[in-house]
């Protein structure tokens, strides 16, 4: 018999030119593919681990209120995605409510670390000052549910205002939210979302970008080097605190550790000089991160500025 050839018409050879090439050419895609796969992997997990380094949540109760000579209520909030978050209600002290409201309620943010009772040490002089405050843990923080996100906990801070307007309805035209460090970031990306009420925003240490605090919280590490790609996965400029505050609409106190190793006085700085007047700057000497109200003189001016946003018609 004849050899076999291959006609115009017929199917292409089994071993013809272009299928030898493609043989050739599959290898080369599946190197690439797996290649691109590693590479986004790698970037997620990078991303991942730069976001968790915002949040370092645990549960052991450091404080309690009755330290501090405080009533409490504990308070269940619904949170946005079906998980409660967990809070305090600690009503203004000297306050007979048949005869005298409180002076204001205040909404507390608090930082980064701990849960709600690593961070009343710094607020206990809220009810003490004759205010009602509201402070709860983030997503995934003390009792809280779920896992803490840089958009979940705007979220959250969302659903406590929204409790407070529902819970306190006397007190839903007189509002004042205080953020601290990471609440502070949080504190301004809310008020500028949600202001119904809101007549005072105080920011203690507050930093500025996602980005711009990451990039200064890994500079010198072993993370710098790949940074700029990992830092592309953390909120951009459009949801970065600094640019939320250009639309604030209520009156700003931004209060900064001229010292501060944590977050830089720059930060702070950056979103005082974003925002609309009224504003007022307070810098602190000599104190570590989120310390200014352990200080009696600086207390003193920030209590001045919730009395005086109270009274404003």
């Amino acid at each position: 018999m004849g050899t076999a050839t291959c006609s115009a018409r017929a199917s292409p050879c089994p071993n013809s030119a272009n299928e030898v090439k493609q043989e050739r050419w599959l290898p080369g895609l599946l190197a690439f593919a797996l290649v691109a796969i590693a590479a986004i992997v790698m970037f997620a997990t990078l991303a991942a681990s730069v976001e968790r380094q915002f949040f370092y949540p645990d549960r052991t109760v450091y404080s309690r209120p009755a330290q501090f000579g405080l009533a409490v209520q504990d308070v269940r909030i619904p949170g946005p995605q079906g998980h409660d978050l967990h809070g305090w209600w600690l009503p203004a002290q000297g306050v007979d409510t048949d005869a005298q409201a409180a002076r204001g309620t205040v909404l507390h943010l608090h930082g980064n670390a701990g849960n709600i009772s690593t961070h009343l040490p710094l607020v206990a002089w809220v009810p003490q000052a004759g205010f009602n405050l509201l402070t709860f843990d983030y997503r995934g923080y003390g009792q809280s549910g779920g896992s803490p996100s840089l958009d979940g906990v705007v979220d959250d801070a969302q659903a406590a205002l929204q409790w407070l307007r529902r819970e306190h309805p006397d007190q839903a035209d007189r509002l004042i939210v205080i953020g601290q460090s990471l609440g502070g970031a949080t504190a301004a990306r809310l008020v500028a979302r949600d202001a119904d009420g809101v007549r005072l925003l105080v920011l203690d240490c507050p930093f500025s970008s996602y980005r711009g605090i990451a990039r200064d919280a890994v500079r010198g590490t072993w993370l710098a080097p790949l940074a700029p790609a990992a830092l592309l996965a953390l909120p951009g400029p459009a949801q970065d605190p600094v640019t939320a505050i250009a639309r604030l609409r209520v009156p700003l106190l931004v209060l900064h550790s001229t010292e501060d190793s944590v977050v830089p006085v720059a930060h702070g700085r950056a979103l005082f000089e974003a925002a609309p007047e009224p504003k007022q700057w307070l810098p602190v000497s000599n104190t570590p991160h989120v310390d200014g109200f352990t200080r009696p003189e600086i207390l003193r001016p920030v209590i001045a500025a919730m009395t005086r946003a109270l009274s404003a018609s």
